[in-house]
């Protein structure tokens, strides 16, 4: 050790206050990621203690979904959020607030158009 002394990072009240900002307004990557930072527990803690409560969620969906490469949708997946959402000691449903309507999926026929 060279004596020197490094600074440390306040988490505890600026990262609440972007966290409670962040589950009012979303979006809901940012909201997860800011959950998950705030909580301090990794991807793969997170997913095993989602598995001790009887619910399989693979690292990379974890991933995805703080990403905002996906979001949780079907119902397997937000029945993981609710369990997530006590893991990271957020409100519950605060996270499945942010998501707002499904996306549509697949193709989809616009009104005024001929079907092929």
């Amino acid at each position: 050790m060279t004596g020197q002394r490094t600074p440390t990072i306040d988490r505890g009240s600026t990262a609440g206050r972007d966290l409670g900002q962040l589950l009012e307004t979303g979006p809901f990557a940012e909201a997860l990621r800011a959950a998950i930072r705030a909580r301090g527990l990794g991807l793969e803690r997170i997913r095993y203690r989602l598995r001790v409560r009887g619910t399989t969620v693979s690292l990379a969906t974890l991933s995805h979904w703080q990403s905002g490469r996906c979001r949780p949708e079907r119902p397997e997946s937000l029945r993981a959020l609710r369990n997530l959402e006590q893991i990271l000691g957020v409100p519950d449903g605060s996270l499945r607030r942010l998501l707002g309507p499904p996306r549509p999926r697949g193709q989809f026929h616009q009104p005024g158009q001929p079907l092929s």
